[in-house]
């Protein structure tokens, strides 16, 4: 299976000339459906947080940016009920310098950046994949057994370890589409409602 990230920014036309007969798909919160739907802004909803029994958030991106703590303010669990896939980030200006994720509700444990990656992102964004795109998955393999898959984000890091730049959420789902997710276990955190 031949599968490659492009970013979002480049000129269609440029990317249907090097990748020529590819099936291109905007994987992103402005993609169509039902690719839209592998955004991490996507409101799939049943998500569970990290170490934090019974508790849920509606988009990978709103646990994420609820479980960011800054120096001026901790974790903010209204960014788990964010369902229209605008106002999930959260910026430091004035909540000060970022300084870790709350490893789950009431926990004492603030992840850095690199353990936040392996600990809440990839698990969260693999149980999506597993419990909400089961179905979208299984057509990305069938379609892209036959022909070279073009998946366009607007990050394209792959490397998990790169902390330099954004993650590409893309490339984990070429990861997972390969067989080759990151971590044993990161896509199984445990059952959704």
């Amino acid at each position: 299976m031949s599968i490659t990230v492009e970013s979002r920014r480049k000129k269609r036309t440029t990317i249907e000339k090097s990748w020529s007969g590819a099936l291109i798909l905007d994987v992103t919160s402005k993609g169509e459906e039902p690719w839209v739907r592998f955004s991490p802004f996507y409101p799939h909803g049943g998500i569970p947080v990290p170490n934090s029994p019974g508790t849920f958030a509606r988009s990978v991106e709103g646990l994420w940016q609820g479980l960011k703590v800054f120096e001026n303010e901790d974790i903010d669990p209204s960014r788990w009920r964010v369902t229209n896939m605008r106002g999930i980030k959260r910026a430091g200006r004035t909540r000060g310098k970022v300084l870790g994720h709350r490893f789950g509700v009431g926990s004492d444990v603030l992840l850095g950046y690199r353990d936040a990656r392996y600990q809440i992102y990839l698990p969260a964004y693999g149980w999506v994949l597993e419990n909400r795109l089961a179905e979208e998955v299984k057509r990305l393999r069938d379609e892209m057994a036959a022909r070279t898959g073009v998946l366009l984000d607007y990050e394209t890091n792959g490397d998990i370890d790169d902390l330099s730049r954004p993650l590409s959420h893309a490339a984990l789902v070429k990861l997972h589409l390969q067989g080759n997710w990151p971590i044993a276990g990161a896509s199984r955190p445990g059952p959704g409602p």
